[in-house]
């Protein structure tokens, strides 16, 4: 069965409210409608009701199932007011500002309406760009306990191999981070850990990658990596791991077992943490395109909620698997 197809009978079995924000853009409705039907959430759509039913009308579109809620009319925004204010007022934020910014900018207030809990999840970026969403995400919802990195992941699906390398691949980061330092690396690899226990639902066997196989190469990058592998260690942390594997190290068990012999990670990862951006998006898409393999994501990592952002080039399919995607995130 499909990873999609798996993640689609979690979200029926949840049941949670996903706020869609972006209710201007016609792939939304379309998408909003596609939720309903297939029972994979109650949809949240923002903006004025008569404006977006009229639209929707407009589209042949039914969104009976789905919610729209109007920030200028909420019974909660003065609540959200004062959250606003009170997380912000050392930069400046009043009262005033806080009113304007959530009334009229959509990505803010379905931010907004995760950290209350009047949804489990916010699927957003259709219509902005990945800078906008984040920043609501993070002065909003804030970060995870513990941690303090923002990044992202993709679920790649594979249809050749899969004896080999298993079904399922988890990559990260590959849409956030330029160039992560070891401590952001290993918030990375923890969180890519959860999401592959959580979304996947597979064991997480991490491999923090390099050009360098235990020792075979010296460089400063290379430094960066171990040093991460050692703050995992100091963490404790509650998933298997290895640092400083070269990519064949990882996943080829002859391979792993000539370079990293005593590594219950070597020639068995399932899930892949790049040493920076570049590599991470090479890598995603490379395997995407030559491999013939579905990518996932990018699903955002770290913030206390799930808050998840999709291309502006995403079709109506890629907004009602992120949406389920999203509520098994949440989950209960």
């Amino acid at each position: 069965m499909s990873i999609i197809v798996e993640i689609r009978e979690k979200a029926k079995a949840l049941g949670n409210k996903i706020v869609l924000p972006e209710a201007t853009d016609e792939r939304v409705i379309r998408a909003a409608a596609e939720v309903v039907a297939n029972k994979l959430a109650t949809p949240v759509l923002i903006g004025n009701k008569e404006t977006i039913l009229n639209f929707a009308k407009e589209l042949n579109v039914s969104l009976e199932g789905a919610e729209i809620v109007d920030p200028t009319t909420y019974e909660k925004l003065d609540a959200y007011v004062a959250e606003l204010h009170r997380k912000r007022a050392a930069k400046g934020m009043t009262e005033e500002k806080a009113k304007e910014i959530l009334t009229s900018d959509v990505n803010f207030f379905g931010a907004m309406m995760v950290k209350f809990g009047d949804v489990s999840g916010m699927v957003s970026g259709s219509d902005s760009p990945t800078a906008n969403v984040l920043r609501a995400g993070i002065q909003v919802v804030g970060t995870k306990p513990g941690i303090k990195t923002v990044s992202s992941v993709f679920l790649m699906e594979l249809s050749q191999n899969q004896d080999k390398y298993g079904d399922i691949l988890v990559f990260g980061d590959c849409a956030v981070i330029p160039e992560p330092t070891s401590e952001q690396l290993a918030d990375i690899a923890t969180e890519a850990a959860a999401t592959a226990k959580s979304v996947a639902g597979i064991d997480p066997k991490v491999a923090l990658m390099s050009f360098s196989t235990k020792g075979s190469a010296k460089h400063d990058s290379v430094d960066v990596v171990k040093e991460a592998g050692n703050i995992l260690r100091e963490r404790n942390a509650d998933f298997k791991f290895e640092e400083e594997l070269q990519a064949d190290a990882a996943l080829v068990k002859a391979v792993g077992a000539k370079k990293a012999p005593n590594s219950t990670v070597a020639g068995s990862a399932n899930v892949l943490i790049f040493p920076n951006l570049a590599a991470g998006n090479i890598g995603y898409k490379l395997v995407q395109r030559l491999a013939n393999a579905e990518a996932y994501g990018p699903l955002i990592q770290g913030l206390g909620a799930p808050i998840n952002d999709l291309s502006r080039g995403c079709s109506v399919e890629d907004i009602v698997n992120l949406t389920a995607i999203t509520s098994v995130q949440a989950g209960k």
